[in-house]
């Protein structure tokens, strides 16, 4: 179904955040917008909610899949905003989102659905995953200018590294079980990036509440929801493929002609499995097998 507004989905679609979990999907543009959302209806996820503009064309095979919401991702605080309205709207329910061109990966995703994972995390009383974004480019951007390329898509295999994140409120000690990640391309072109938005973590996957609000950084208003596990031993966490990093560099005038190529001695090619993020430690099983 097509909503006009924000305003009108959240008034009218209360039908589709009864049916979660939920993957509400940004587009920027229309940059693999079809292999995003199938890959995201493929997990499991029973509602799939776009937000981007009104005259974004979807597959014949997706358009009754789909719930399609005009909407300006280029207004001030977009996303939250809209996150923000679906958390009011959805309390109770398993709520993901992305932006085009990323695709959601967790253990054993290939043989499990992301609601089994999730009943498995909500026995485990986490109402919060940790996803790492990990950067994907393609390898010869000359054929690729956009550094977008799911036949020859590349990563990092080394180079992430987390520090402490400091609590401004408490004379800037470290906050418990809460780390801020770094790696990929955001660390190799850190000159590009602006250090506000160098993190690779994201709480991508949560259970919305009255009173949540996720903020401009990627993380809550909860502090317990941007927890890496819980106090008795770690959890599950899950990987966000994502070309948006790359696109975005190659894109801006002011990188992209510094950029001939992404890939480095530490570059291999994107296996698109689980096991080759679990072996290289970008995702974690926890106590599910």
């Amino acid at each position: 179904m097509f909503y006009k507004t924000l305003d009108h989905f959240l008034s009218q679609g209360a039908d589709v955040l009864r049916r979660g979990p939920i993957a509400l999907i940004f587009a920027e543009d229309a940059v693999e917008l079809d292999t995003t959302l199938r890959h995201h209806r493929h997990c499991g996820f029973r509602a799939v909610v776009l937000f981007g503009a009104s005259d974004l064309t979807l597959p014949a095979d997706l358009t009754d899949k789909v719930d399609h919401v005009a909407y300006d991702m280029r207004a001030d605080n977009a996303l939250p905003r809209a996150v923000n309205g679906v958390i009011a709207k959805a309390a109770g329910q398993w709520v993901y989102y992305c932006y085009n061109a990323e695709y959601l990966f967790f253990p054993f995703s290939e043989s499990r659905t992301v609601g089994e994972m999730l009943a498995y995390h909500t026995e485990e009383r986490r109402d919060a995953m940790l996803t790492y974004v990990v950067d994907l480019y393609a390898g010869d951007l000359n054929k690729c200018r956009d550094a977008v390329s799911l036949d020859d898509a590349w990563l990092d295999r080394s180079g992430y590294y987390a520090l402490a994140r400091p609590d401004p409120l408490n004379h800037n000690h470290p906050k418990e079980r809460q780390l801020n990640f770094f790696g990929g391309l955001r660390w190799r072109y850190e000159e590009h990036v602006p250090e506000t938005r160098r993190k690779i973590d994201r709480i991508a996957i949560f259970r919305a509440k009255p009173g949540l609000k996720l903020r401009e950084d990627h993380t809550f208003s909860d502090e317990e929801y941007n927890t890496y596990a819980c106090p008795w031993h770690n959890n599950l966490t899950a990987a966000i493929a994502s070309f948006r990093t790359a696109k975005a560099l190659k894109r801006n005038p002011g990188s992209t002609f510094d950029i001939k190529s992404f890939r480095w001695h530490n570059s291999t090619p994107f296996e698109w499995h689980s096991r080759q993020l679990l072996d290289l430690g970008l995702m974690e099983p926890g106590q599910w097998f």
